[in-house]
């Protein structure tokens, strides 16, 4: 059985400058990619906007792809992120979880407030 992971994160950063965390300049839609735990194909890409990926993990059951939707809302502190990472094995949902708050989210704020030093 999979389970869908619904995240929100504010960062003090324009919606652009979160897209260039998010993909490479080189991404494109139809290609593989691969980022620290997920490996997958780009499904979508709207600069500033949006960034779609089917996404697995190496202990994902076999033939197993989860689909993770980024979209990015300019608000009034800077920008809203929100996750949607569908189709995620329900046994892996607390350590995906867990990755996305550690492994992505606090160190891209990082990244974006030394970037304003």
């Amino acid at each position: 059985m999979c389970k869908t992971i619904s995240q929100k994160v504010r960062f003090k950063a324009e919606p652009s400058d979160v897209y260039q965390l998010l993909v490479t300049e080189a991404e494109q839609v139809g290609q593989s990619f691969s980022i620290g735990e997920g490996t997958g194909i780009v499904v979508d890409l709207a600069p500033a906007e949006r960034v779609v990926r089917a996404w697995r993990e190496s202990d994902y059951p076999e033939g197993v792809f989860s689909m993770a939707a980024f979209t990015l809302r300019r608000v009034e502190t800077g920008t809203e992120l929100k996750l949607t990472h569908r189709g995620v094995p329900k046994a892996l949902i607390p350590r995906t979880e867990e990755r996305w708050r550690r492994g992505y989210w606090e160190p891209m704020k990082q990244k974006l407030a030394e970037a304003k030093r």
